[in-house]
């Protein structure tokens, strides 16, 4: 059969790739012909239109709304999540040869073109739509935290190798005529200010991209304006990331709301361009200012105090907890959700490189490098214990590992679960712990290892890494030899039969 694919995952950087390598060689194997669509953080190249129309099925690998899911329309279909089709390839692609073969219909005919879209499937539950929703925003969201956060930090670095303060570049001026000077003091001070003011305008989108991504999910382009406008009204009263869910969800329906109305014909054209995005404004910026915004901003100022006010054991205790999250599904809802909880306390204003959100942040990054690092080491120092294949992800895990990917750990979850999930998460929650009683920060939300330089006691990040990757990979040697795959002992066997026959 002919079969087209299309995968995505919430950040759009491991899981989309993999999925798509993986019902690639898996439609392969069953003498099926797979052309996957990436739609990833690096935008996606659209499947040509003759292979659609010559498919004989559609596999949706995706947990974010499916790009122009119209093009698919009248195909017998299988809608599952990006883990599962990088788990059970083979399982996905029998359920689609299953449903090409029982005629399941894919739809109907594509909506007008006037008409918005919700893209998040409409048969998936509840709470599987919502958090299609949320994660859109989320994945919309994570490239400007990155580069403003990155950014930022750069900027302090740069400040302190220059000799000046941390509050003197908030405000510094930056003469352009001294930017291409020989570096001294000063010229340090003016970069400085300048990689901190560039980083502080991309950090601002967060929460508007954040709100406006989700209302895109929900409601389609009519969702944009007011989901935008509402999360910039969310950073103007200080309700910040919570105000800008709120506003996301708001603007949403409210604007999916009015794209229904029946109007006449002559009106139509100009529902998309005035009338819905004028309405649904002007009512979220009306709530928000006038009913929900302060209480939510006060809510936010809490949660920052409370942040603030946490030392000692409570911080360890959360840094264990984040840790676990992090390593409990490598990628997975509860990993995303340990990470958004970190990347939105950079946020927050904090007082100092130690300041504790930047503190967890420095855990949440740890504890998501340790899994995929601990079966590298593990694989690569009992090699007996896993299959050729894992040997080989083994050696790209160190990159991973190092580069904060936690996925990079999936290929041996999935072929080992529960003994690689337990070990994980013991040795990602050490590291979170460990962390937080170093004292380690950091303020760029992702890089792994490449940002030490931006990490507070970065000896005490590296040392927390390390142990949790001991942790992890002896947990699970330990786990495999009580009882060793069945899969490696067959491999040993047929190895063990290849010797003879060749010394035969």
């Amino acid at each position: 059969m002919k079969l087209v694919a299309v995968s995505s995952c919430p950040t759009g950087i491991a899981h989309t790739y993999m999925a798509a390598e993986a019902l690639e060689q898996a439609g392969k194997a069953a003498g099926h012909e797979v052309h996957v669509e990436t739609q990833g953080a690096a935008g996606s190249t659209p499947l040509d239109p003759a292979i659609i129309a010559a498919a004989d099925g559609v596999i949706y690998a995706a947990d974010l709304e499916v790009k122009d899911k119209d093009r698919f329309a009248g195909k017998p279909f299988v809608d599952v999540g990006v883990k599962k089709a990088v788990h059970d390839a083979p399982g996905v692609i029998a359920a689609a040869v299953a449903a090409v073969e029982a005629g399941v219909p894919a739809g109907g005919p594509a909506a007008p073109a006037a008409a918005p879209v919700t893209k998040v499937d409409r048969n998936a539950g509840v709470g599987t739509r919502i958090r299609q929703w949320l994660m859109t925003g989320v994945s919309y969201m994570i490239p400007f935290v990155a580069a403003g956060g990155i950014l930022i930090a750069l900027g302090f670095m740069v400040a302190q190798f220059a000799g000046g303060s941390e509050g003197v570049i908030e405000v510094t001026a930056i003469p352009v005529s001294h930017l291409l000077n020989d570096f001294n003091a000063t010229v340090g001070m003016d970069w400085a200010a300048l990689l901190f003011q560039t980083g502080v305008v991309a950090f601002g989108f967060l929460v508007p991209v954040l709100s406006g991504f989700i209302a895109y999910a929900i409601a389609d382009r009519p969702g944009l304006v007011p989901g935008f406008v509402g999360g910039a009204i969310s950073v103007a009263v200080g309700a910040g990331f919570l105000g800008g869910l709120v506003t996301g969800f708001m603007a949403g329906f409210l604007a999916l709301w009015i794209s229904r109305w029946k109007v006449p014909k002559g009106v139509r054209g100009v529902m998309p361009v005035v009338v819905i995005p004028l309405l649904s404004t002007f009512v979220v910026g009306l709530v928000m200012f006038l009913i929900i915004g302060q209480p939510i901003a006060s809510l936010m100022t809490g949660l920052s105090d409370w942040l603030n006010g946490l030392s000692g054991a409570n911080l360890v205790l959360l840094g264990a907890l984040l840790g676990a999250m992090m390593g409990f599904d490598l990628g997975g809802p509860i990993n995303k959700v340990a990470y958004t909880f970190a990347v939105t306390g950079l946020a927050t204003e904090g007082i100092g490189a130690d300041a504790v959100q930047y503190q967890i942040m420095a855990a949440v990054m740890a504890a998501g490098m340790v899994a995929p690092l601990a079966m590298a080491l593990a694989s690569t120092v009992r090699k007996k214990l896993f299959t050729h294949a894992e040997q080989e992800n083994g050696k790209a895990a160190w990159l991973l590992g190092l580069s904060f990917i936690s996925e990079g750990a999936i290929p041996f979850a999935a072929a080992d679960p529960w003994r690689v999930i337990v070990s994980s998460l013991v040795g990602s929650s050490v590291t979170g712990a460990i962390v937080m009683a170093a004292g380690s920060g950091v303020r760029a939300p992702h890089g792994g290892i490449w940002v030490l330089p931006l990490i507070s006691n970065p000896l005490g990040f590296v040392m927390a890494v390390a142990v949790g990757m001991v942790v992890t990979a002896g947990l699970v040697v330990a786990l495999k030899s009580a009882k060793p795959n069945e899969i490696v002992k067959a491999e040993q066997a047929a190895d063990a039969q290849a010797l003879v026959s060749t010394a035969a």
